[in-house]
């Protein structure tokens, strides 16, 4: 027996959900779409693209993406694994050698850090998994995190000036948090993962994604800055909480601002803009095997191995960090790129064994759902992530419209 979302269930429960949370200035505005078995079941949205709420939401508006960057850079590497340009137990020194004879956070003091050497070299392998020991710096739970602020180095609230080559440099004369495959640290790894993609394809990021990512599957409106005005028109503000708790602009996307023009930094782990309507299409690629709208972007075995938890001992990110990261979860693994379900119990929400997403700093998210052919996309712009549990209820929202047929 199959089971179908009602869309009137389904309706019910997210739009409630989305007006409370705009209706009492907890959030700018909401853009939701859930669709199965490829067929659009809800698309709604709700709220203000503007502070002064006057100018409506619209379903195209253009969103700082944040760190659903990560999956997008992820696949990326996997089209040159496929391609025989490296393999995951391969160190990155080979393409990045200022990540080679790396040293290990041991103790000590921000000012005065007792290290130790690296047992062994950070593989392509670590960064794809988050298990490499990079840090960064908008994390407040080590010594290291203020070292990388010192550096602007995952700093949400700077522009870098430097370059994703520059940031190796200076990622290389920091230790590790840990030793490489010890622990799951979200940090600045993806920037790895994009600064390898660069030099084995000889192109910068935004080339090598426009080329074998968003031309073949049309994400037209995806990209790293705002680079026109109807693109500027459509970006929105990104949004956090002053000390009442009241919402303030942080970043207006104002032409001048930092994402109406080509950053000094293509930030591989966060630095993408991009609309409902092309990550959609982007998810339609993850939902059909690695390939929709007459593209393939990657195989349909590689996407099934990235999908795959592969923390040692089928270990959850909660169990792999000791109390050392963010984006950790009872019940979750984490594969290429991707975080896994593994234990929907352990997690305490409904979900499916093979469930992968993973979300963004403004507090966006999407999922793939294999087992009930779901996928789901959530687009807003509050920062931090995790200012509200918006991932759970709206993963209860979804899951409660599934009745049999």
């Amino acid at each position: 027996m199959t089971r179908r979302l009602d869309p009137d269930r389904l309706h019910r429960a997210v739009d409630d959900l989305s007006h409370r949370y705009v209706d009492a200035a907890r959030l700018p505005f909401t853009i939701t779409q859930v669709t199965q078995r490829g067929e659009v079941v809800l698309r709604h949205s709700y709220g203000f693209a503007d502070h002064e709420r006057t100018a409506p939401i619209a379903a195209d508006a253009i969103v700082r993406i944040y760190s659903m960057t990560k999956p997008v850079t992820s696949i990326a590497m996997m089209q040159l694994v496929e391609a025989g340009h490296a393999l995951l137990a391969n160190p990155v020194r080979r393409w990045i050698p200022e990540l080679g004879g790396l040293s290990v956070w041991a103790g000590g003091t921000k000012e005065a850090p007792e290290v130790v050497p690296a047992e062994r070299d950070v593989t392509l392998h670590d960064v794809l998994t988050h298990t490499a020991g990079f840090t960064t710096g908008f994390q407040y739970q080590h010594p290291l995190d203020a070292l990388y602020r010192d550096g602007a180095l995952g700093d949400l609230f700077q522009y870098p000036r430097y370059s994703l080559e520059e940031a190796m440099k200076l990622l290389g004369e920091l230790p590790l948090v840990h030793q490489p495959g010890a622990r799951w640290t979200y940090g600045m790894s993806t920037e790895v993962v994009a600064r390898v993609i660069e030099v084995i394809s000889g192109q910068s990021l935004d080339e090598y994604l426009t080329e074998h990512i968003f031309e073949p599957l049309g994400m037209h409106h995806t990209g790293f800055w705002a680079d026109d005005d109807d693109r500027v028109a459509r970006l929105t503000p990104s949004w956090t909480r002053d000390k009442g708790k009241r919402l303030r602009v942080m970043d207006s996307g104002d032409p001048g601002s930092g994402r109406t023009r080509r950053p000094h930094f293509l930030s591989g782990a966060g630095g993408l803009l991009s609309t409902l309507d092309d990550y959609q299409r982007f998810c339609d690629a993850l939902s059909g095997g690695g390939a929709a709208h007459g593209s393939r972007i990657i195989g349909t075995r590689t996407l099934e191995h990235m999908t795959t938890n592969h923390l040692p001992g089928n270990a959850t990110t909660a169990e792999m960090a000791a109390g050392q990261s963010v984006s950790t979860a009872e019940g979750e693994g984490f594969g290429l790129g991707f975080s896994v379900m593994i234990d929907p119990a352990l997690a305490r929400r409904p979900s499916s064994v093979g469930e992968f997403h993973w979300g963004g700093a403004a507090s966006t998210i999407f999922w793939i759902d294999p087992a009930e052919e779901i996928t789901a996309i959530f687009l807003t712009q509050l920062l931090p992530s995790g200012t509200y549990p918006l991932q759970p209820q709206l993963r209860w929202a979804v899951y409660q419209a599934l009745v049999d047929d």
